[in-house]
């Protein structure tokens, strides 16, 4: 089962994966789909932020319902997933997964593709050597390593 936003997240959770990563519009590919349907096909629920309907207009404020959903799926997402699956695409900026980088680098559920091509590549390397995180080369590479942790943690 693949969930995007506005979705209700399923309570209790069932194995879930995060897909956290470049989406700017127009810059970065829709890796997702791939990854999406890998993983739900091996029987994972995927939560995957890039939203069908998103409308580009919506102010980015805290004020706006709309943006306020978006942000709190995600949160909320990222908190409850077993694996946070986050690839950084080659010519994008994603200042929002550049933060979410921060904020679950010390997890131990956070896995990271960041291609050469990616502008802040070094410092990416640096959080995961830092925080252990395991840095995949490409996207088969990343899907492998979280469904890897996924079977490991399975009866925990």
């Amino acid at each position: 089962m693949i969930l995007k936003p506005p979705a209700k997240l399923p309570d209790p959770p069932p194995r879930m994966v995060f897909l956290a990563g470049s989406i700017e519009m127009g810059s970065a590919p829709d890796w997702q789909a791939q990854c999406g349907e890998t993983l739900s096909k091996l029987g994972y629920t995927v939560l995957n932020p890039r939203r069908d309907d998103w409308d580009t207009s919506w102010e980015q404020r805290a004020s706006n319902p709309q943006f306020r959903g978006q942000v709190e799926w995600e949160l909320d997402g990222l908190v409850l997933a077993d694996a946070v699956l986050m690839y950084f695409a080659p010519g994008t900026k994603s200042p929002i997964t550049l933060l979410e980088l921060g904020l679950f680098a010390e997890s131990q559920r956070l896995f990271v593709c960041c291609p050469d091509g990616f502008w802040r590549k070094g410092n990416v390397e640096l959080v995961c050597e830092r925080h252990e995180v395991p840095m995949l080369d490409t996207i088969d590479d990343l899907l492998t390593a979280v469904v890897n942790h996924l079977k490991r943690t399975e009866h925990r």
